[in-house]
């Protein structure tokens, strides 16, 4: 049975079963340092570490890349290596968007496809790993999802909240229409005498 918090070492070994079933290995190599005299004036002079592809945000990178692009796993690995390589774990966000044309995404209603949606860190990391202030350490405390930014995944309740706003909104334009032409039409009455 898939239970909330046991759906996250599911997502890492699917992904991670695929990848050994296909062929690529399961740690990125390190690129080695450009030369010196590089033609590239940006190009950095430090080699870049290998990347960890049984982590649960490389798993993700590379489930929402394949699952975009409607290709098998490993074309995408060294997309999901640069992904997660450059920007990490909050790369995910830059991503979601992106796949979504640019459009930025409201996690209220759409549900994170780092932590499914519950808000939290889904590897329940400690304070002492996230180097938390010392005063938290010992006061039960959530670390927030660092995609969407701790945002609670409930699309009904949101949508009624904001449906009721846009009646309010909707009634007060509505009434406020009529005085306003009454007030323009005043003044123009008044400018022509």
């Amino acid at each position: 049975m898939l239970t909330f918090f046991n759906q996250f070492p599911q997502r890492i070994s699917d992904v991670t079963t695929q990848l050994t079933a296909q062929g690529p290995p399961l740690t990125a190599p390190a690129v080695p340092a450009p030369t010196p005299h590089s033609d590239a004036p940006w190009a950095s002079s430090r080699p870049t570490p290998p990347v960890d592809r049984a982590t649960l945000a490389w798993c993700t990178a590379a489930q929402m890349l394949s699952a975009h692009h409607r290709t098998p796993l490993s074309t995408q690995a060294l997309s999901a290596d640069a992904l997660i390589r450059e920007l990490g774990t909050c790369g995910l966000t830059q991503l979601h968007t992106d796949l979504h044309g640019g459009a930025p995404i409201d996690y209220r209603f759409t549900r994170c496809p780092y932590c499914s949606g519950c808000g939290e860190d889904p590897l329940l990391p400690d304070c002492a790993e996230l180097g938390c202030s010392p005063q938290y350490e010992f006061i039960d405390h959530d670390h927030i999802c660092p995609v969407c930014m701790g945002t609670d995944h409930q699309p009904e309740w949101y949508a009624e909240k904001r449906l009721a706003h846009l009646d309010d909104l909707l009634i007060d334009a509505a009434s406020n229409a009529g005085r306003r032409r009454a007030r323009f039409v005043s003044w123009f009455h008044n400018a022509l005498s």
